[in-house]
């Protein structure tokens, strides 16, 4: 049995198949990114999923692909974690680019991918091999136009009477947005990003405000600045867009991308569906 993840800071999608590659069972856990969470923690989060703990020593390889898993320290964390558990598997550790370009990519042409979910980042896709411009520094230095990013920029806006009243009232009845709460979550639980993500959906139901449009504009603008624009042919060739920001602000990121010349390709939610038709194709 193999076993496919893809993991973000909020929530992994699981799927396993068969050596014909027919789908035994797919199931979700809670994110796994080992910048934040500690080796017990991940572990506590997959033995909990009753589906993967009952068929843990039937999995004979697992390939993950996971936000933070870009450094080595990151890639061990995750491997002694899976090692206590799966101890019959072995193990490919990889970032979560890897799986945003295994999942839309046209493998005979060169793409730009791009990750827009609780986190954000961006690869070059030369038809063969992938390319990566920027080291990702994580979610208080980088992450632009991401679901934490965009969060921040609300709080940020909240609390410096920058929104209009009645968009306020609608945020702090959507929310609680007590400073003491805020800063709990943000500086001393374990998924910062994941908590600061949860404002986005406040952004997609009100995406028609000017308030709002000009925080997305601003986000998208400097995404594209710093990320895509590192690649001189981005004018030239699609640029592919994963996670949940790009999939439910389609419209808005493809005004900003229209504004500065570049065309938008594929854009999906999750890479999951994509990254299991790999795999089979692998596994043939």
């Amino acid at each position: 049995m193999i076993l496919i993840v893809d993991s973000g800071a909020t929530k992994a999608d699981w799927i396993c198949i068969d050596k014909n590659s027919n789908i035994l069972f797919s199931t979700q856990t809670l994110g796994l990114n080992p910048h934040y969470l500690s080796s017990l923690i991940i572990n506590e989060r997959i033995v909990n999923n009753f589906e993967i703990y009952q068929n843990r020593n039937k999995i004979s390889h697992l390939y993950f692909y996971g936000a933070g898993c870009g450094v080595d320290s990151s890639v061990m964390r995750m491997k002694k974690a899976f090692e206590k558990i799966f101890t019959k598997a072995d193990f490919t550790i990889k970032e979560d680019t890897y799986a945003a370009v295994y999942s839309v990519v046209d493998f005979n042409e060169s793409s730009i991918v791009c990750i827009l979910g609780t986190g954000s980042n961006c690869t070059y896709f030369d038809g063969n091999d992938i390319e990566q411009r920027i080291t990702s520094l994580g979610y208080l230095l980088m992450d632009q136009a991401s679901g934490n990013y965009f969060g921040k920029e609300l709080l940020r806006a909240y609390y410096f009477n920058q929104m209009p009243q009645e968009l306020s009232e609608k945020f702090c009845k959507e929310f609680d947005l007590d400073p003491n709460v805020v800063k709990e979550n943000i500086y001393r639980k374990d998924n910062p990003p994941g908590y600061l993500a949860s404002f986005a959906k406040f952004l997609v139901k009100n995406r028609y405000d000017k308030t709002i449009i000009d925080i997305l504009t601003k986000g998208f603008q400097i995404f594209i600045e710093n990320q895509i624009f590192q690649y001189s042919n981005a004018k030239d060739i699609s640029i592919h867009f994963v996670g949940s920001i790009a999939f439910y602000l389609r419209e808005e990121l493809q005004s900003t991308l229209k504004s500065n010349d570049l065309k938008i390709g594929k854009v999906i939610k999750q890479p999951i569906d994509g990254l299991v038709s790999y795999h089979k194709k692998m596994n043939k």
